[in-house]
């Protein structure tokens, strides 16, 4: 290959730019050099241009391994657009019948083809190795590298065969890349695809035109989603939920309240999802609901908000996710709703899984719950996370550094910490160091002889919270790291060890609180007109009084909130609001309505339509089928499977049930699970409860019952006191 090429002019004829961004120049001699290459690079920086100029300036064909089928697609089209001839770029995967295979094997070996698109699957099928044998290949690129390694955010077991195949059809070099990826992935895509000694080209993660920001995740989450959204009429944006009934479940809410959204996630069929995604790009779509199966490789600049109703696994998936606003360069808000709650669902799914994916995914979980309660300047933990130095101390555009806490100093904190980190020979992790520091004398302290230490419990009059605080800020400040490929112990730097000897100032700021699940952030209720939620307050209580039953039975506080909000006056506007289902509407709502109508009369309210977050309608089949299965007294376990639920969230589709007036009789199954004595103990509990909050039972019962126990007896307790 002539080194003297000018590839300003290819880049121009080719694709129609005048200049390379950031280091694609660079890679792109690299590549022509026969040399293997890595690739570090945002979303947005240009990745692909990085083997698709030097595929069509090569000779012979270039083989891109990429995960998604969409993708392919996309990038095939995008690559027939710069040539007249459309046999320049193909795709070969299961979604082609014999008679285009045929077309495609042709073009290839015809030398028409310079990019041949295949997914790992396809690769280490016996005929496609035996094709491939026979063609002239360039070199290989290894798109969306990450999915090798299983400390990445989307592992894919099938990509760590890519090596040996490649072996198999011929060598040639290989270009790897990636949007994000830490020094540990980094390294295990290198190691598993045989290119140690790859030059590699890591540009920095910083994005100065994305907005982050972390939110309580409340009961009012959906309202809040709503007028953010009203908030950014017109705008594309992105939500992603964990699950996919909640993708459905949102995308039919943002529906209902005149917002154009659709729903995508995996379990769709492919002909829906691809139109999705052409909508979506084509602006006939303005928000997507969807799952992590939505985005990669999508080409559209103009994503003005990324938002994250459950907090993800690892901050990899997070930045990755957020990476898809303001690709132009342009406005992009980054908003996360985050509880604690989440991250323990999140480590329950894990249970079964073998010990090492346990621990691995443990301590990604971590670093996230570091990232959404820090108050420092999220950037700068983002960036940290990725082996990136952010030095500003303001980067004026995330919510920490918008609102600044104020600091406070934390120098000797800081050296007891270091001194425990190096009693305990600098081999524990974040948690065990805060059990000594604490002196929380736990079965792994006392096992090592760490409760004999004399700095156990050293810091005792101060919380877990405060010492995680310290922890973390003294892992951005350079004073311990996290040894990532030892599961997270904690070593200390030279940085550290000098600090021991000469402390010197040290200021923090304390987390963010985030211990408000389920209620309201701090700052007062939701409701718009206090003086009607007042007297609909004292309306619950005297119906509850003639009732002989908690307020909380009649409705919940979200409910009357809501109503306090958008003022129903009639039977049928009452149905919509949240936790208000036909029966307590029927039950109650006549008081309620009738109240509510009044003091509109008298204070001239205008009730505000435009206000009203209208609630989506229990899906009836499914409502229906649940209700009729424990009719049968079918086991709850198994009612869940064939839903395709957790317990958890069959749980809530019986909360729901219930809460809206819906009777339902599950001792059938609370009879196995508990006996006659526990079952009245949590009764008698939420009788005398002034809340039927699960986290205060839990306190106040937690030492002899669990969760799952507590919720049961609260669906038996609310169907037989007030429906």
């Amino acid at each position: 290959m002539d080194k003297n090429i000018n590839l300003t002019e290819q880049l121009k004829h080719y694709f129609g730019f005048d200049t390379f961004k950031g280091d694609q120049e660079a890679i792109i001699r690299n590549v022509l050099s026969g040399n293997d290459t890595f690739v570090l690079m945002p979303t947005g920086g240009g990745k692909s241009l990085c083997y698709q100029l030097p595929a069509l300036i090569m000779d012979g064909t270039a083989i891109v391994i990429s995960p998604l089928i969409a993708l392919m697609k996309n990038q095939v089209d995008a690559i027939r657009q710069v040539s007249a001839d459309d046999g320049i770029a193909h795709f070969m995967n299961s979604s082609l019948n014999r008679s285009a295979l045929d077309q495609v094997k042709a073009d290839v070996l015809s030398g028409r083809t310079k990019l041949l698109y295949v997914a790992p699957e396809s690769l280490t099928k016996d005929e496609n190795i035996d094709f491939l044998r026979q063609v002239n290949i360039s070199f290989y690129a290894v798109d969306e590298a990450h999915c090798i390694s299983e400390w990445g955010h989307d592992f894919r077991p099938e990509y760590r065969r890519i090596r040996p195949i490649i072996n198999e059809i011929g060598q040639s070099p290989v270009i790897a890349l990636t949007a994000t990826a830490t020094d540990k992935v980094r390294s295990d895509i290198k190691k598993n695809l045989g290119m140690m000694e790859a030059t590699e080209f890591v540009s920095s993660f910083n994005r100065p035109n994305l907005y982050y920001e972390v939110r309580p995740k409340t009961k009012e989450i959906d309202k809040d989603i709503i007028k953010f959204i009203r908030q950014n009429a017109g705008k594309s944006g992105i939500i992603y939920c964990l699950s996919r009934k909640k993708v459905e479940e949102l995308a039919e809410v943002l529906r209902a309240n005149d917002i154009n959204a659709r729903a995508y996630h995996a379990g769709m069929d492919t002909p829906t999802r691809t139109q999705t995604q052409d909508d979506f790009v084509m602006d006939e779509i303005d928000v997507i609901v969807a799952t992590i199966a939505f985005g990669m490789g999508i080409d559209k600049p103009d994503v003005r908000f990324v938002i994250h109703y459950d907090i993800p696994k690892s901050l990899e998936g997070y930045y990755q996710e957020t990476g898809r606003a303001g690709r132009d360069g342009g406005e992009g808000k980054c908003i996360a709703f985050y509880t604690y709650k989440d991250l323990q669902k999140l480590e329950k799914f894990m249970e079964g899984k073998p010990v090492a994916e346990q621990d691995i995914g443990r301590q990604l979980l971590q670093e996230t719950a570091a990232y959404a309660e820090t108050s420092v300047c999220r950037r700068r933990v983002l960036l940290h996370y990725f082996g990136e130095e952010y030095n500003q101390e303001n980067c004026h555009n995330c919510d920490n550094c918008l609102h600044p806490k104020s600091k406070v100093e934390a120098m000797d904190d800081l050296k007891k910490a270091l001194e425990v980190v190096a009693a305990v020979k600098e081999n524990f992790k974040v948690n065990h160091i805060i059990d000594v520091i604490t002196g929380n004398p736990t079965e792994e302290v006392i096992a090592h002889k760490h409760d004999d230490l004399d700095c156990f419990g050293c810091g005792d009059q101060k919380d877990a919270r405060h010492w995680n605080t310290i922890l973390r800020q003294a892992i951005l400040g350079g004073f311990i790291y996290k040894e990532v490929e030892n599961y997270g112990l904690l070593k200390l730097t030279d940085e550290g060890r000098k600090f021991m000897k000469k402390p010197t100032s040290f200021l923090i700021t304390e987390d963010n609180d985030f211990e408000y699940d389920g209620g309201e952030p701090t700052g007062g209720t939701a409701a718009v007109d206090d003086e009607l939620l007042a007297i609909l307050r004292d309306l619950r209580k005297k119906v509850a009084r003639d009732k002989g039953i908690p307020p909380y039975v009649i409705f919940q506080d979200a409910s009357l909130e809501a109503m306090a909000t958008v003022y129903p006056v009639t039977i049928e506007e009452l149905k919509t609001i949240p936790g208000v289902g036909e029966g307590k509407a029927k039950r109650y709502g006549k008081a309620f309505c009738e109240l509510i109508y009044r003091h509109c009369e008298e204070n001239e309210i205008e009730r505000p339509e435009d206000l009203r977050v209208r609630t989506v309608a229990n899906k009836s089949k499914n409502k229906v089928s649940i209700i009729q299965s424990i009719d049968r007294k079918v086991d709850l376990k198994d009612i869940a499977r064939s839903k395709g639920l957790d317990f958890d969230e069959l749980l809530d589709e019986l909360d729901a049930i219930v809460d809206s007036g819906t009777k339902l009789d599950i001792s059938y199954y609370i009879n196995t699970v508990l006996d006659a004595d526990q079952v009245e103990d949590i009764f008698e509990y939420f009788r005398e409860s002034e809340t039927d909050d699960i986290d205060d039972a839990l306190d106040e019962l937690g030492e002899d019952y669990d969760e799952e126990q507590i919720r049961l007896v609260r669906i038996k307790f609310i169907s037989e006191m007030g429906n």
